[in-house]
């Protein structure tokens, strides 16, 4: 059995944490340490990205949030479902961010909160799958939402997708709040396959409010120093159940460069590698993620540490014929 490298990315722009990362709509080019610069990086990122993926023959699957999917306000207010979230906390509501701060009237003067140009440069790129990060960024664990507010914000997503001709089967679920109790309605919304938490306690994310800060320690240390369990594993260790989508575990998550951190930056890259090759070895999968914002800092060096990433399984595809799969891929391939 050849392994696989399969890449995942949680694309989401500022619906991934209005709550807690402020930008200004009245000055978008405002430049100089603010997040209004960080995502307009991050705009200037995917295009590369895509470039990197393309000449690597990189097969990847964009888990969008639906709300990015449109290219004015009115469109994407038409998409509202009629059961929104009613999380304990406002704050974490897209539809109360609208209502109490505002989005701009379309991508243009509102590159924060609409995507529909970088949307279509993934869908004209050989081997990009548009996923699904819900309709609005929706938290699954947290107090206060329903299953039945689930199922109306996945309808939502579809809907969003069809502008592009396209039926949303692959799913990340928001901030890694991963909801057994959920997978049949994912199921029942055409999502066939799902991306799972690593096995270890500290991927066990139940909220985004007050989350243990030895949790958030762990995982970063596993990044380096082998905190965690293998990540590695068979393609025939994953278990279909009938009418659920199949759960593809996370491997690694791809942290961003940090400029005080030479050596272990270097460090981090590294042990990807020695993953991955471990994975061609064996023929397992090997499973990276990250959001494309993680490079609106340092993207040079991001990009570069990337590249590295992508030459090292064009070596592991020539000696062990690594193969690279989307998540959908990977599920049409299960038996």
């Amino acid at each position: 059995m050849k392994g696989i490298f399969t890449i995942s990315l949680d694309f989401e722009l500022h619906w991934g944490g209005f709550e807690k990362w402020p930008i200004s709509l009245n000055n978008v080019q405002l430049q100089k340490n603010s997040y209004n610069q960080y995502f307009l990086n991050t705009r200037k990122v995917i295009p590369q990205l895509l470039s990197l993926f393309k000449k690597y023959e990189i097969h990847v699957t964009w888990a969008t949030v639906g709300m990015l999917m449109h290219a004015n306000k009115t469109q994407l207010i038409e998409n509202f479902p009629d059961l929104k979230p009613e999380y304990k906390e406002n704050k974490l509501s897209s539809y109360h961010y609208i209502e109490t701060n505002g989005i701009g009237e379309d991508e243009t003067n509102d590159p924060f909160h609409y995507a529909d140009s970088l949307i279509q440069q993934i869908l004209t790129t050989p081997n990009q799958e548009l996923g699904s990060h819900t309709f609005a960024h929706y938290y699954c664990n947290e107090e206060g939402q329903t299953i039945e507010q689930f199922r109306a914000d996945l309808q939502a997503a579809q809907k969003a997708a069809s502008r592009y001709g396209k039926k949303l089967q692959s799913l990340v679920f928001p901030r890694n709040q991963f909801n057994n109790d959920y997978l049949k309605v994912c199921f029942d919304e055409g999502i066939k396959v799902v991306r799972s938490n690593p096995l270890d306690w500290f991927w066990n994310i139940q909220s985004t409010q007050d989350e243990s800060l030895w949790k958030r320690l762990n995982r970063g240390l596993d990044a380096y120093f082998p905190v965690g369990k293998n990540n590695t594993y068979k393609l025939n260790e994953l278990i279909r159940v009938q009418n659920l989508p199949l759960c593809i575990p996370a491997s690694r998550l791809l942290r961003p460069y940090r400029k005080k951190e030479l050596f272990l930056n270097k460090f981090k890259i590294d042990r990807i590698k020695l993953e991955m090759e471990r994975a061609a070895r064996n023929g397992e999968v090997y499973h990276l993620w990250w959001h494309p914002h993680n490079f609106g800092n340092f993207s040079e060096e991001n990009l570069i540490d990337l590249e590295a990433i992508l030459k090292h399984f064009s070596y592991c595809k020539a000696k062990y014929q690594m193969q690279s799969l989307s998540m959908v891929e990977i599920s049409d391939n299960f038996s």
